[in-house]
């Protein structure tokens, strides 16, 4: 025990692995966002707005019970499936821009998911308790075992709560990617960008879609750095 005190809090080298996906992160996380400052000031000649663009969206395929909110912040837009909202956040609903639409026509894409019943949806939504559990509980229930004089019980059963966490984002991916898909198709289709344009939007949905691969990518190294950790110190004992 003591041993494994002085190497696994001072000396542990799995460290790295957390390390690189924090980094991995920030590294998404100023990509995305300058990627969407860049074509954030870039108006489309459609002239429509995000939160317009969202509606006719909404209406050419099909879905009219559907709402759209504003909601307050930056990039705090997303489609609420148990309630059927739709909500853009300050920089998107009255916004004219490229990047704007991209993203409203992002968010459209999961409601249209939800509407054809596109089941990795259906399955994320459904993992979003056990997900939420997993995320706030799966540490501090490993650490509690560490506590108790290593309890392998509930070390074990830490990880595995903590493995939901990470199972969630690992089916947020092709998620997100088919909505991506689906907003790039519809724009297109309904003539609502030009050419140059869409791929403009596809360049803002690209560094969005970035964001996601680092997390997904973040909580497997955190998660391995955990079997790594505790198993390494089974076989000790």
């Amino acid at each position: 025990m003591g041993h494994y005190g002085y190497y696994g809090y001072y000396f542990d080298p799995t460290y790295i692995l957390v390390l690189v996906g924090a980094v991995l992160c920030i590294w998404a996380q100023m990509r995305v966002q300058s990627t969407y400052r860049k074509y954030a000031r870039i108006r489309s000649r459609s002239g429509l707005t995000g939160a317009e663009a969202a509606q006719r969206i909404l209406q050419m395929s099909g879905i009219y019970d559907v709402r759209i909110e504003h909601v307050r912040g930056e990039l705090t837009d997303h489609y609420d499936p148990s309630s059927k909202v739709l909500r853009l956040s300050d920089s998107v609903y009255n916004s004219g821009s490229i990047a704007a639409i991209g993203v409203a026509a992002h968010e459209c894409g999961h409601a249209v998911q939800h509407d054809k019943g596109y089941a990795p949806l259906s399955l994320r939504t459904a993992l979003v308790p056990a997900a939420n559990i997993g995320s706030r509980l799966g540490i501090p229930i490993i650490l509690l075992g560490v506590i108790l004089s290593m309890n392998q019980m509930l070390i074990q059963i830490g990880i595995w709560v903590f493995a939901l966490a990470v199972l969630f984002q690992v089916i947020t991916l092709p998620v997100e990617f088919n909505a991506s898909g689906r907003a790039l198709a519809m724009l297109n289709d309904y003539g609502m960008l030009e050419q140059d344009e869409t791929r403009s939007c596809r360049k803002v949905l690209s560094a969005a879609a970035l964001t996601y691969v680092a997390a997904a990518a973040s909580a497997i190294l955190q998660l391995l750095r955990l079997v790594l950790l505790f198993g390494n110190n089974r076989r000790r004992d």
